[in-house]
């Protein structure tokens, strides 16, 4: 169990990197259809971080270190993006949007992991993890239309 509490963290900071990244790209975005996606992740990440938290504290506790560790990070990267740009046409937003769909992808290989090799353990009971995967799809697909949306438009105009 040592070795999946160190999984779970791992990903718990992650998800507080993403969670201060889309607080960031919220405040660039308030308007028109990134914003919006912008806020649906936002939600969703954070109900992800939720079940994450419950699952932690089934097999460990939460993990100072690495949360700040996921703190610097999300503020370098937030220094990085506003440094390329994070508006339409700027390649910090296509960086944005791919560190993104990266980290929902980690996301839905955890929650496949989780099925595969604990299925009906009752640590499990009371998480849909086929539900949690098939979201972590979703907001894949839909951040990855933008994402090469994006892409688009900072290369032709360069």
């Amino acid at each position: 169990m040592k070795e999946l509490a160190s999984y779970l963290k791992d990903h718990l900071a992650g998800s507080t990197a993403a969670v201060g990244l889309l607080e960031h790209l919220m405040e660039s975005h308030q308007d028109g259809a990134l914003g919006k996606l912008f806020r649906e992740l936002h939600e969703e990440v954070t109900s992800d971080q939720e079940v994450l938290r419950k699952l932690l504290r089934r097999f460990s506790r939460e993990s100072a270190v690495r949360k700040a560790g996921a703190w610097v990070a999300e503020k370098f990267n937030r220094v990085k993006l506003r440094l390329a740009g994070d508006k339409a046409g700027e390649l910090g937003l296509v960086e944005a949007l791919e560190i993104l769909v990266l980290g929902i992808t980690g996301k839905q290989l955890l929650w496949r992991a989780l099925s595969v090799s604990l299925g009906d353990s009752p640590l499990l009971r009371g998480i849909d993890l086929s539900q949690l995967e098939q979201r972590a799809i979703d907001q894949s697909e839909r951040v990855e239309a933008h994402r090469l949306e994006a892409a688009r438009e900072a290369f032709l105009r360069s």
